[in-house]
């Protein structure tokens, strides 16, 4: 049996687990009161969806009506290639180490029934890829492009994919490792990338080539 450290705690030592334990409280309240605040929002404005990231809330946009195209073709693409698994939209997750944020991806790739038990943030466990589709806003750069990155590598979510519309190209993360994607690939718009496992099948992209060429022509 390992005996217990019965030495004494300096006042140093004490003062900082306080600290510790107060920072710690502090924390989950600020989590309880954003997913108050988030639930709250989500019943009085329509289409209105928070994030909570690296200590930060953030609104995603309004998705246009390209923006959702993308994200039908991507579940049909899924649901092609792996039948057993479910494309999640506007699923909640809980995020980052020791699960301090909130996202709202996209796309949630997890096996049927998966959320069965889940409520409006799940644990990320068991989530196979994580989808984000840019959107024509102030702050894309930094939270789809650097912010959600690291928090979905720090969550242990093998693979990230990025359906970039600013730079016409996708960006396929993978590997996470203490917290960062150690592999990353872009293909343009029209090329085909893989999508390496759990995941496990190639993307053919042509056809966002030929929507935003459209779109271009039309506007």
């Amino acid at each position: 049996m390992t005996a217990l450290d019965e030495r004494p705690h300096t006042d140093e030592q004490n003062g900082d687990e306080q600290n510790g334990e107060e920072q710690s409280h502090d924390e989950q309240m600020l989590i309880e009161q954003f997913e108050s605040l988030a639930k709250a929002a989500m019943r009085e404005a329509e289409g209105l969806r928070l994030e909570f990231i690296d200590g930060k809330m953030g609104a995603k946009a309004v998705p246009d009506g390209l923006h959702e195209t993308i994200i039908m073709w991507l579940v049909r693409q899924c649901l092609q290639h792996h039948p057993s698994l479910d494309l999640h939209t506007g699923q909640g997750l809980k995020i980052e180490t020791y699960r301090k944020g909130r996202a709202r991806p996209d796309g949630t790739l997890a096996p049927i029934g998966h959320f069965v038990q889940a409520g409006e943030w799940a644990e990320p466990d068991g989530v196979l890829m994580t989808v984000e589709v840019t959107s024509h806003d102030y702050d894309t750069n930094q939270r789809d492009r650097v912010e959600k990155p690291r928090a979905y590598a720090e969550s242990g979510i093998p693979v990230y994919l990025l359906i970039d519309r600013d730079a016409d190209e996708v960006t396929v993360y993978s590997e996470p490792v203490e917290g960062t994607y150690q592999d990353r690939h872009t293909a343009a718009f029209g090329k085909s990338i893989e999508l390496p496992a759990p995941v496990g099948f190639t993307l053919d992209t042509e056809t966002l080539r030929s929507w935003k060429a459209a779109r271009e022509s039309d506007g």
